[in-house]
C-alpha cells in the first residue's frame, strides 16, 4: 500500500533535492490512476470548473462544487496527500469565512491541506487558516482568479518590479506559515531564485525546472481538454501509447484480460502517462526547454539587480 506523504516528508524532499510530483484530479478514476502511478500529491484545483464542469474561467466555481470534486478525488486516492483549492469568493470576504471554507475541505472532503491565491493582500486570511490548524499552500505568479489585475494571462516575474513583488509576497506567505508555495507562469531563473531563498518547498506550474517540484493539469497531460493547451503543458499519451499497444498484443484472451485486470483501456493509459510524468520530473527531464517560458538577457540582467537576488 502506498504511504501517504505528510508535512515532514514533503519538507524533507526539498532538503534532499528530490522533486515533488503533483497533479490535478477532480474525480475518482483519475485520482485512482494517479495514486496507482505513485504521485506524491494531488490538487483538486478550481481548474476543475473549466475542464470538468465546462466554465470558461475558474471564477464561477463554488465551494459546494469544489467539495463534490474533492470528495470524489479522495475516494479514488485514499493514500495520497490531497490539496483542496479555495475558489474565488471563498476566502476574500473575511478571516472567519476563510477558515470556515478551508475547514470544509478538511472535514467534508478529507483533504490534507488547502491552496489559495494571493500574497500580502490575503495574509490575514492565510494566518487565520494556519492558526486553525490547517495546512496551507500559497499560490503566486499568474493567479487565474485575478487575471484581470494582470491584464490577462501574462507571464510573471519578467521585470524587476514583478520579481520584487513576487519575492515579497513569497516571504510574507512563508512568515505566515504556509507549508509550500506554487509559482505559476514564470521563467526558470526568477522562479528558481525564489525557491532557493525560501525554506519551504516551492513548486511550479509553468515555472521552469529550477524549483522544488512540478504541478501539471491532468486534462492537459492526457489531452482531454480541447479549448486550449498552455505553453508549459505536455501531453504524455504519445509517450506511452506504443508500450500500451505492444502490451495488448501479448494478450491471448482480451475479454478475460479486461475482466480480470482491467488494464485494456483508458485507465491503463492514464496510469502509464502519469508514471511517465513522475519519472521525468524525478529525473528533472520535465519541464525541458520547449516547455519553459523564455526570458531575454536584458530582462534577466535587470532582475539580477534586485536586492532579493543572491
Amino acid at each position: 500500500m502506498k504511504k501517504k506523504l505528510n508535512l515532514k516528508s514533503i519538507q524533507k524532499m526539498k532538503a534532499t533535492g528530490e522533486p515533488v510530483t503533483w497533479i490535478t484530479s477532480y474525480d475518482l478514476p483519475f485520482a485512482s490512476a494517479a495514486e496507482n502511478a505513485g504521485i506524491d500529491m494531488i490538487l483538486v484545483g478550481d481548474s476543475g470548473g473549466m475542464v470538468q464542469l465546462g466554465y470558461e474561467t475558474t471564477n464561477p466555481v463554488t465551494m459546494d462544487e469544489m467539495i463534490v470534486l474533492a470528495k470524489s478525488a479522495r475516494r479514488g486516492a485514499p493514500n495520497t496527500f490531497i490539496v483542496g483549492d479555495m475558489p474565488q469568493g471563498s476566502y476574500e470576504i473575511s478571516k472567519e469565512k476563510a477558515v470556515e471554507n478551508a475547514m470544509r475541505f478538511v472535514k467534508e472532503a478529507g483533504c490534507d491541506a488547502i491552496k489559495l491565491e494571493g500574497g500580502r493582500r490575503v495574509i490575514d486570511k492565510v494566518k487565520a487558516i494556519v492558526d486553525a490548524g490547517i495546512l496551507v499552500v500559497g499560490h503566486l505568479g499568474l493567479t487565474p482568479q485575478s487575471t484581470s489585475s494582470f491584464g490577462g494571462y501574462n507571464v510573471q516575474g519578467k521585470t524587476l518590479k514583478s520579481f520584487d513583488e513576487t519575492m515579497e509576497d513569497a516571504l510574507a506567505l512563508q512568515e505566515a506559515g504556509v507549508m509550500a508555495l506554487l509559482l505559476e507562469a514564470m521563467p526558470s531563473e526568477p522562479a528558481g531564485q525564489i525557491a532557493k531563498q525560501l525554506d519551504i518547498p516551492v513548486l511550479g506550474i509553468g515555472a521552469g525546472n529550477e524549483v522544488d517540484g512540478q504541478l501539471i493539469i491532468m486534462h492537459d497531460m492526457m489531452g482531454f481538454y480541447q479549448s486550449f493547451r498552455p505553453w508549459f503543458a505536455k501531453c504524455y499519451v504519445p509517450e506511452v501509447i506504443h508500450d500500451f499497444a505492444a502490451g495488448l498484443k501479448e494478450v491471448d484472451d482480451m475479454k478475460q484480460y479486461g475482466r480480470e485486470h482491467r488494464k485494456d483501456g483508458l485507465f491503463a493509459i492514464a496510469e502509464m502517462a502519469i508514471a511517465k510524468y513522475i519519472e521525468e520530473v524525478k529525473a528533472r527531464q520535465f519541464p525541458s526547454e520547449e516547455y519553459i517560458y523564455p526570458i531575454k538577457d536584458e530582462q534577466l540582467a535587470e532582475i539580477k539587480q534586485s536586492k532579493y537576488w543572491k
